[in-house]
């Protein structure tokens, strides 16, 4: 690359500072949010409120080449989720029709939570979304805003992100909460740090010239059932588990194949190994 390109994370959490930190040199990264002053180094704070149409106008003014937007709704309510991915997918739209030099490429992060319930079947790139929670409804409305954008963009659906910080699993195993084996309840699950890894790689991969796919599906290469999860957690953990009924919830399997095609390798291709590194970190911490 004969300049810098410019990376601007519209909501810069903690996968997005992931994915900063491992994209190489020759990209500048921006971290833009409310509430900026705690990015991780080497991001530069840019403060602003993405779902301001205006404000995001003048943030982006100076020109970015990839906008990745990572949000985090301030609570798990219809509203919150509105007030984050709807009005920042709106945000975003006007912004790119408002600027003189639009993104070349923008990643929008979102959630396998549209897929709804798929009766245990695999899903994949292909599989018709049909959200039954109004998060997977105010998701798929996000994305559609996304894809209709006259500039390249990439929706990449998550699976449920583990990792520091994200720990409920492992603190209900070591509360002795177990799952029955039957029925079914399958899990899908991607390291946060593989997160990171995924948005870094197609970053990277859009830059060097080679073509991105609309839409991928991020989750690791193993789904698992509760049972069988918490089952090899408290394992590891040496703890005893007493099965605990809970409502059945929408169940998936999820197939990344296309985007093990795009290149992308795994630093945790299962949940094995992920949470034993899981652990091991609490352990020296």
């Amino acid at each position: 690359m004969t300049q810098s390109t410019k990376v601007l994370f519209i909501g810069c959490g903690d996968v997005a500072q992931r994915a900063a930190k491992l994209i190489p040199d020759g990209y500048r990264c921006f971290g833009l949010r409310r509430n900026p002053e705690k990015l991780t180094v080497g991001v530069v704070p840019i403060l602003a409120d993405a779902t301001k149409p205006k404000q995001l106008i003048s943030a982006a003014s100076d020109g970015y080449d990839v906008w990745v937007a990572t949000l985090t709704p301030s609570a798990f309510t219809r509203d919150a989720y509105q007030e984050s991915y709807l009005a920042v997918a709106q945000s975003i739209a006007k912004a790119v029709d408002g600027l003189s030099q639009p993104p070349k490429l923008i990643i929008w992060v979102s959630s396998t939570s549209v897929y709804g319930d798929s009766d245990g079947d695999w899903v994949d790139e292909t599989t018709m979304a049909n959200p039954v929670t109004f998060s997977g409804e105010i998701l798929l409305k996000s994305e559609q805003i996304i894809q209709n954008l006259p500039c390249t963009t990439s929706v990449i659906r998550f699976s449920g992100i583990y990792g520091p910080g994200r720990t409920r699993l492992l603190d209900q195993v070591r509360a002795g909460k177990g799952r029955p084996k039957t029925p079914k309840q399958w899990s899908n699950r991607i390291h946060s740090e593989d997160c990171g890894g995924v948005l870094a790689h197609l970053i990277e991969l859009f830059q060097s010239g080679q073509s991105i796919e609309p839409l991928y599906l991020a989750s690791d290469s193993q789904p698992v059932t509760q049972h069988d999860i918490r089952e090899w957690l408290a394992q590891q953990l040496s703890v005893s588990l007493e099965e605990e009924p809970v409502p059945i919830r929408p169940a998936r399997r999820c197939n990344n194949r296309l985007l093990l095609e795009a290149g992308f390798k795994f630093r945790y291709p299962s949940f094995k190994e992920g949470y034993a590194a899981l652990i091991d970190n609490q352990k020296i911490s």
